[in-house]
């Protein structure tokens, strides 16, 4: 029975490994008390070493089911390698149907997950260390709700 663990977790990884290839960089921050003032702009720094690709940019949120709104307002700001500031922008993330008000992406219980393209088609001029800058932008502060919030970076094919 041992015999075939080994070989079947080296497998497992493979496979679980490989269906994230263009993946660059991911990671996710938790906010104290499941809440996320304003001020808290959550910063995400990833490595980017072929200008020749485009890439995609996604957000990450985790909501628990107690979230009032049926949206996120999130702005962001992307800063190159030399500081200089390549976009900003205010997006618009359906977390909840807005007629039902059943929650939207992955869960079950009362935690959601959702991962929303932000943007796309995004090129990089100059090899090096971006910065990305993530600030909720609705009324509230802080706004309770919201677990974490992250950034996916992958190469687009």
């Amino acid at each position: 029975m041992k015999k075939y663990l080994l070989p079947a977790f080296v497998m497992l990884t493979f496979l679980l490994s490989s269906c994230d290839k263009n993946r660059i960089f991911e990671q996710n921050q938790d906010l104290e008390n499941n809440s996320w003032p304003i001020a808290a702009i959550r910063e995400y720094k990833f490595e980017v070493k072929d200008t020749s690709k485009k890439y995609a940019i996604y957000f990450n949120v985790r909501n628990a089911i107690f979230y009032e709104y049926y949206n996120l307002y999130m702005k962001h700001t992307l800063i190159g390698p030399d500081g200089k500031t390549i976009s900003t922008n205010l997006h618009e993330l359906y977390l909840m149907d807005k007629k039902s008000g059943k929650p939207l992406g992955d869960g079950a219980g009362d935690i959601f997950d959702h991962q929303v393209l932000a943007i796309k088609d995004q090129t990089f001029d100059q090899p090096g260390t971006y910065t990305i800058k993530l600030q909720q932008y609705m009324r509230r502060d802080p706004l309770p709700g919201i677990m974490s919030v992250g950034v996916r970076v992958e190469t687009q094919e």
